[in-house]
């Protein structure tokens, strides 16, 4: 994993995969707000993804003015625009490691901010009319491994014991007939399943909300550069930024950095710390025998050493009825170790994708079918996410560096991390850095010095 993790982070690809969300580009995709870049801003945001879209929509909500945001390649085109479109948390999965390593407050913390990140996205998307398929509702585990599904049941009890009452608590245990009977599960072609656990969550088309908010943020006076690389970063005497682009160079008095996976790429201090690893995705049509009104959940598929996430498209969306399904990693050879260190979306893992292709006939076994007359795939891709050494991200003003300013590292978790993530930056921006902050802000979040010595061994379950 060394090796993976040293290697040299670059620019995002040109002509990356075609993302299923982005099969028509929204008519801000590459849009240029001035023909010229400007030479000087009070705010650099670099990435256009749901993370500097929402830093960029609190500022400007704020009062502030003059932002400018560079983004490499199209709108929205990195991991916002490239994901399964799931908003989900699965909260427990994390909860004793997080109780055990540091402590039962910060666990209770974090799951309750996943659970208020979920809630509020659904609720800025209906609040501001953005139409992106928002579609709030219960999401399903079904586990296949003994040894998780006794972790699971154990973690379930230990999170209504430590927040009795809250939502962020409140899950249901199904056994193995119950996860047959009511999900279509494990019928005929997979009798593996232990059993399942049901909550809250949802999906959504990441792309259009993450549009959507650009869209709100253009008509408050954001500077929209897309096709613009960030090369390199420099500090000025004056203490002021001086951003080198592919299209000439811009100075700030403050820098965002909301590039994810490709973060050290710009700041070199992350390499080995915000490591890429990628993604890959697939859309497929569904079989002859799956229930016509739509499945009533989304779904996660837990097995030994990984899982697979998918959704349905919701009635009323671009390609009903579709099923969205991603993952795959550790049926990758030597468990994807690959996919580590690697930002080339340009392409994909045959190994990886033909297991997610054939993946929907195994799970729903009998209440499959047969395939589509089209064909089972309708679209397949990938994308760059960013993992850290701890599973936490990286949110706070870099250590030692005046106004350069971080939200990074998501762990393929941003749609129920970025959202609250960008409200406590923008708070710390702006002087906010206080109790009430900290009453809801893991503090394992921010940037240390230890954090930024840790050494990466791969993915954590999230």
């Amino acid at each position: 994993m060394d090796d993976r993790a040293a290697i040299p982070v670059t620019l995002p690809r040109s002509n990356p995969t075609q993302s299923y969300w982005q099969l028509e580009p929204d008519e801000i995709a590459d849009l240029r707000s001035t023909d010229s870049l400007p030479e000087k801003a009070e705010t650099v945001i670099i990435g256009s993804g749901i993370t500097g879209a929402a830093v960029a929509f609190n500022l400007l909500n704020s009062g502030a003015n003059d932002i400018v945001m560079l983004e490499a390649r199209q709108a929205c085109s990195g991991a916002t625009g490239r994901n399964g479109g799931h908003t989900k948390a699965a909260s427990y999965r994390s909860f004793l490691y997080y109780e055990e390593e540091y402590g039962t407050e910060t666990a209770v913390k974090i799951a309750r901010l996943e659970l208020a990140n979920i809630r509020a996205v659904h609720a800025f998307a209906k609040e501001h009319g953005i139409e992106c398929d928002s579609n709030p509702c219960d999401t399903i585990d079904v586990v296949y491994d003994e040894a998780q599904w006794e972790r699971d049941q154990q973690a379930v009890e230990a999170m209504r014991d430590a927040m009795p009452g809250d939502d962020a608590s409140v899950y249901t245990i199904h056994s193995a007939e119950e996860v047959r009977d009511k999900f279509f599960c494990g019928c005929g072609g997979d009798e593996g399943v232990y059993g399942g656990v049901s909550y809250e969550a949802g999906s959504l088309s990441s792309y259009k909300f993450g549009i959507g908010v650009l869209k709100l943020c253009l008509a408050k006076g954001l500077n929209l550069q897309t096709n613009t690389s960030v090369l390199d970063l420099e500090k000025l005497e004056d203490g002021g930024w001086k951003v080198e682009t592919s299209r000439g160079s811009i100075q700030a008095k403050r820098v965002v950095l909301a590039t994810n996976g490709y973060t050290a790429r710009i700041w070199k201090k992350f390499q080995g710390i915000i490591v890429p690893l990628r993604g890959h995705v697939t859309a497929q049509r569904q079989g002859s025998k799956m229930p016509k009104d739509g499945l009533p959940v989304t779904y996660s598929f837990i097995y030994e050493d990984g899982y697979d996430y998918m959704i349905q498209r919701p009635k009323g969306s671009q390609f009903e009825g579709d099923i969205v399904i991603g993952g795959g990693l550790a049926k990758g050879d030597n468990e994807g170790i690959e996919e580590y260190g690697t930002t080339d979306d340009t392409a994909f893992d045959d190994v990886i994708m033909q297991a997610l292709n054939r993946s929907l006939p195994e799970y729903f076994g009998d209440n499959w079918g047969q395939d589509n007359p089209e064909g089972r795939i309708r679209n397949a891709w990938t994308g760059i996410m960013g993992y850290s050494p701890d599973g936490f991200p990286f949110v706070g003003e870099m250590l030692g560096e005046k106004d350069l300013w971080v939200s990074c590292g998501f762990q393929g978790h941003g749609m129920v991390l970025c959202w609250m993530c960008a409200r406590a930056l923008v708070r710390m921006m702006n002087g906010g850095d206080d109790d009430e902050l900290d009453s809801w802000f893991p503090e394992e979040f921010r940037i240390t010095e230890e954090r930024l010595h840790l050494d990466f061994h791969g993915r954590l379950h999230t």
